[in-house]
C-alpha cells in the first residue's frame, strides 16, 4: 500500500462514494425522497398537458391557470396541516367560501378598510376551525362527523347570506389598488396571488419541518398515545390544527375576493373530494400524520393540472370527477403498498458492496513460527465486571488509578482502585451510547458518544458538550456534517483531539452491513484546540475502528478495520499532512489501538479473516445477491468466534499475539488497553455471541505479556 497524502486519500476514496447505487441509497434515506412519487405524477400530467392541449405553455395561459390554481392550492394546504395532526375537516371548503362573502360584505357594504376587513374575515376563518377543533379534541367526538355537521350549517348560513345580500354584491365593485394588486397584479410577470401561496406553502414548511409546534402536531398525527407520553398535549395540538386550517381557509377566500370581486354559493363545491384526493396523490397519509406541506401542493398541482386537462378537451363533469377518481385510487393503492415495503426495499438498495481487494492471507496456525502463532494464552484472564459492565466500549485510567468503563447502557462506570476494581460506581451518565475513553491533561475525562458527539466530563461526572460537527463532503447527499458513530479518541500533546468515525452511512448496530458494502465511509477527524474548530481530515476510511496518537506525539495511528490494515497521519514534522501505512495485512480486523509500555501498541482484532470472506469481497455482485435474497442470520460472514490480541512496535511489526482461539472467555474484542501490568480486554458486541465476561485482566510482566 504506497503512502499518499490526505488530498490523494480524499480523492482515491471520494469518487466510489458517487457511484450511482450509492447515490440512490443515499436518496432514497432521505425524507424528501417520499415525494419522488406524486412527483413524477405531477410531471406526467405536465408533460401530457403539453402535448394534449395547445398553447398550454404559452405565458397567458400560465398566468391565468396560476391565479385560478391559487384558492384551491391554499385550501388543500388548510386541509392537510389538520390531516398532519390525525384529523380530518371536511369543512374547509364551506369555511372559504363563507369567508369569500364575509369578505366583500364588510369591505362593500359595511365600509370597513381593507387590514380591518381581512382580520375580522381570518378570525372568523380561525373561529370556525377551533369550534372544531374544541369538539374534536377537548369532547372526543368523531372529525368527520363533526366537520360534516358543521359544513351544513356553513353552507346554510351562506345561503341565507347570499339570499340577502345577492344584489348588493352583484351591483357593487371595490375600487382599491391593493385589493386589485392582489387579485390581478404580478410582481416581474409572476401573478400576486401565485406569490401569495409560495409565501404560504414556505412558510407552512418550516413551520411543520423546523419549529417545536410542527413537530409536536406531527407526532399528535402520527401515534398520540407516544405523543401523550412524551408530555405534548395532544387536545391543544388539535385545536391548534384545526385553528390554523381554519385560518388559511379564510385567507383562501379573501384571495378569490381580490380576484373575482363576487361570490357565490357554489363557490367550493366539491371541494371535499378533491382537496382530499390532492393530499393523497401527494402522499400525505390520513392516518398515521405522515407527509409534509410541500407534498400537498405537489398532490394539489396534479389535481389542477388534471382538471385543467379535462375541462380543456371537453370533458364532462361527471366524467372529470370519475377520471380524478381513478387517479387517486390508483394512487392509494400504490402509497398503501409502497408504504408497507419502502423500508425493505430501500434497505435493498442502499447496501451498496463494493469492490475490497486484501492482500493474500496467511492462515495463524499453533505450529508456525511467527508472532501470530495461535496460543491460549487470553483463556487464564480473570473475570472482572461480570453481568456489570455490558458491552464495553473503551477502558481509561485517571491520576489515580482508577478505572472508567463506557457501556452499552449510556453509562461511564467507575471502578476504585483501593477497591481493587470489584466497586462498580454509577458515574457519569452520558445520554447515548459511549465508546472511547481517554483522559486529557488536566485530568478530565474526553468520551465519545455515538449519536450525540464528543464530551469532557467533570470530575463530578457531569458531560460537556466539545464537538458535534465536522465537515460535510462537498457534493454528499447524504448529511455527513456530525458524526454518525465516533467511535475511538486520542489526545495530541498540544491538546488536539483525533477521534474517528466508523460509519457515516451505517448506525453503530448495523456495523455487518458496512463490513458488507466494504466502502470507505470512515473518517478520522480533529477538532483543534486553539481554534475550537473541527474538521475531517481523512475520509474514506473502511471502519475507523480505533484511533491512537504515537508515542512520539508526530503521527495518528488509524485502524482500516475491511482493510485489515493500520495506516498512520502525520501531524506534525516535515511530512505534516501525508497519510501511509503502518500495518499491513493483519490476520483479522483491525479495532482499538492504544499505546503499550516500551514503545508498543496493542491492537484489539475484532474478527479473523477467512479465505471465503475475502474472495466475497472482491465480488460486489455475490454480496449484493446475497443480502437480496438470504436472510440476515445465513450472510456469509468471517470469523467472529475467536479472540486475538497483537502488541505492535513502532515499525508496525507483530511482536505478540495474544489468543483466545474457541472464544471461550473472549471473542470479537474491540477494546484494550494496558495499565500497571495489566492488559483489560473488552467486547462491545459480546452479547451478540452470548457472552457475560465482558471485563478481564491479563497479567504483563515488563512490559511484556506472558
Amino acid at each position: 500500500m504506497p503512502a499518499y497524502t490526505s488530498k490523494q486519500a480524499r480523492l482515491n476514496d471520494f469518487l466510489p462514494s458517487l457511484a450511482p447505487v450509492v447515490l440512490i441509497g443515499d436518496v432514497l434515506k432521505k425524507r424528501w425522497s417520499e415525494a419522488i412519487g406524486p412527483f413524477t405524477l405531477l410531471v406526467i400530467c405536465l408533460v401530457c398537458a403539453g402535448i394534449l392541449v395547445d398553447n398550454y405553455y404559452t405565458y397567458a395561459n400560465l398566468v391565468n391557470n396560476g391565479r385560478a390554481f391559487a384558492e384551491f392550492m391554499i385550501v388543500t394546504m388548510a386541509f392537510t396541516v389538520i390531516l398532519l395532526s390525525g384529523g380530518i375537516d371536511i369543512s374547509i371548503p364551506a369555511n372559504f367560501c363563507l369567508s369569500n362573502y364575509v369578505f366583500l360584505l364588510l369591505v362593500g357594504y359595511a365600509e370597513l378598510s381593507l387590514p380591518l376587513a381581512a382580520i375580522v374575515t381570518v378570525s372568523l376563518g380561525a373561529g370556525i376551525g377551533l369550534w372544531n377543533g374544541v369538539l374534536v379534541g377537548l369532547v372526543k367526538t368523531r372529525p368527520l362527523i363533526t366537520t360534516m355537521t358543521t359544513l351544513l350549517i356553513l353552507a346554510a348560513i351562506t345561503r341565507i347570506i347570499d339570499q340577502q345580500y345577492a344584489m348588493l354584491l352583484a351591483g357593487s365593485y371595490i375600487d382599491n389598488p391593493v385589493l386589485e394588486f392582489v387579485g390581478a397584479g404580478s410582481v416581474l410577470g409572476i401573478p400576486t396571488s401565485v406569490m401569495l401561496v409560495v409565501l404560504v406553502a414556505i412558510c407552512g414548511h418550516l413551520l411543520m419541518t423546523r419549529t417545536r409546534l410542527g413537530a409536536h402536531i406531527s407526532a399528535t398525527g402520527g401515534d398520540r398515545r407516544t405523543a401523550l407520553h412524551a408530555g405534548i398535549d395532544i387536545r391543544q395540538m388539535q385545536m391548534i390544527a384545526y385553528t390554523l386550517g381554519g385560518a388559511l381557509a379564510a385567507c383562501a377566500g379573501i384571495i378569490l375576493a381580490a380576484r373575482m370581486q363576487s361570490a357565490s354559493p357554489n363557490v367550493g363545491a366539491g371541494w371535499e373530494i378533491s382537496v382530499l384526493a390532492a393530499a393523497v396523490l401527494g402522499g400525505v397519509s390520513l392516518t398515521s400524520g405522515k407527509g409534509s406541506i410541500l407534498r400537498a401542493v405537489i398532490g394539489g398541482l396534479t389535481i389542477q393540472v388534471l382538471s385543467n386537462i379535462l375541462v380543456r378537451m371537453g370533458v364532462g363533469g361527471a366524467s372529470q370527477t370519475m377520471v380524478i377518481g381513478l387517479v387517486t385510487l390508483a394512487a392509494v393503492a400504490f402509497e398503501v403498498r409502497y408504504a408497507k415495503n419502502r423500508a425493505r426495499v430501500t434497505d435493498m438498495i442502499f447496501l451498496a458492496p463494493g469492490k475490497r481487494q486484501l492482500e493474500p492471507l496467511v492462515l495463524p496456525s499453533r505450529t508456525q513460527d511467527s508472532a501470530i502463532a495461535v496460543n491460549d494464552d487470553l483463556r487464564d484472564s480473570i473475570a472482572y465486571g461480570d453481568l456489570e459492565a455490558i458491552s464495553p466500549g473503551d477502558f481509561a485510567f485517571d491520576a489515580k488509578s482508577d478505572l472508567y468503563v463506557s457501556t452499552g447502557e449510556g453509562w461511564i462506570l467507575k471502578y476504585p482502585a483501593e477497591g481493587y476494581y470489584r466497586q462498580r460506581e454509577y458515574w457519569s451518565y452520558t445520554g447515548g451510547r459511549p465508546l472511547g475513553l481517554q483522559f486529557d491533561k488536566d485530568n478530565l475525562l474526553v468520551a465519545c458518544v455515538v449519536g450525540r458527539g464528543i464530551f469532557r466530563i467533570d470530575h463530578e461526572g457531569n458531560p460537556e458538550l466539545i464537538t458535534n460537527q465536522s465537515t460535510r463532503t462537498i457534493l454528499s447527499i447524504r448529511d455527513d456534517s456530525r458524526p454518525r458513530v465516533p467511535t475511538m479518541v486520542d489526545i495530541a500533546p498540544n491538546g488536539d483531539i483525533y477521534f474517528g468515525e466508523a460509519s457515516s452511512r451505517y448506525d453503530l448496530d448495523d456495523w455487518f452491513k458496512d463490513a458488507l458494502e466494504g466502502r470507505g465511509n470512515g473518517a478520522l477527524i480533529k477538532h483543534d484546540k486553539a481554534s475550537n474548530k473541527t474538521t475531517t481530515v481523512l475520509r474514506g476510511l473502511p471502519f475507523c475502528g480505533g484511533v491512537c496518537v504515537t508515542h512520539d506525539g508526530d503521527k495518528v495511528l488509524v485502524s482500516q478495520s475491511w482493510s485489515a490494515s493500520i495506516g498512520q497521519y502525520h501531524i506534525s514534522g516535515p511530512r505534516a499532512g501525508a497519510y501511509e501505512p503502518f500495518v499491513t495485512n493483519l490476520p483479522g480486523y483491525p479495532m482499538s489501538v492504544t499505546k503499550g509500555s516500551m514503545g508498543t501498541y496493542w491492537v484489539a482484532i475484532g474478527g479473523l479473516r477467512c479465505p471465503a470472506f475475502d474472495l466475497a469481497m472482491t465480488n460486489p455482485r455475490l454480496r449484493r445477491r446475497m443480502t437480496r435474497e438470504l436472510p440476515y442470520d445465513e450472510w456469509l460472514a468471517p470469523n467472529f468466534n475467536a479472540g486475538l490480541i497483537l502488541q505492535v512496535d513502532r515499525d508496525g511489526k507483530i511482536i505478540r499475539s495474544i489468543w483466545d482461539p474457541l472464544g471461550r472467555n473472549h471473542c470479537m474484542i474491540t477494546a484494550v488497553r494496558e495499565h500497571d501490568e495489566h492488559l483489560l480486554v473488552g467486547s462491545r458486541n459480546s452479547d451478540i455471541f452470548g457472552r457475560k465476561l465482558l471485563l478481564e485482566l491479563v497479567p504483563v510482566i515488563g512490559g511484556v505479556n506472558v
